[in-house]
């Protein structure tokens, strides 16, 4: 069994990363032309995408900056969207798919931090 050094799990959820924001812009601007099948298969990879940065990406240290950080982001997804949906439909879209991202991150990264701190 092989096993895999930080070096290995930072760079698969540094990808993991990179792929959920690039889906996020083809959500964003591609929506209404995908499929409905194909969306709904894209927003399940970006929730498990979410999940293993939760997983890999964000160490205990890191844990509480990245959990303001998620919270605002999450927030201004949510409001900004409603607000750039008269403007900017697809920005709305962009806003929407990155909180389907970030949200399944959050909870991963708030349950180690609350896992963590009931260790002590």
């Amino acid at each position: 069994m092989v096993k895999k050094t930080k070096k290995q799990s930072n760079i698969i959820g540094a990808w993991a990363f990179l792929v959920g924001v690039v889906l996020a812009i083809i959500i964003g601007f591609f929506a209404s032309s995908i499929g409905p099948s194909a969306y709904r298969g894209i927003l399940i990879a970006m929730v498990i995408i979410g999940i293993v940065i939760g997983l890999l990406n964000i160490k205990t240290k890191e844990s509480s900056k990245f959990l303001f950080a998620a919270l605002a982001l999450v927030i201004v997804g949510y409001t900004g969207g409603a607000v750039v949906l008269t403007v900017i439909p697809r920005l709305s879209e962009f806003f929407s798919a990155l909180m389907i991202l970030f949200v399944p991150t959050t909870i991963i990264v708030a349950l180690k931090t609350v896992f963590e701190a009931s260790k002590d």
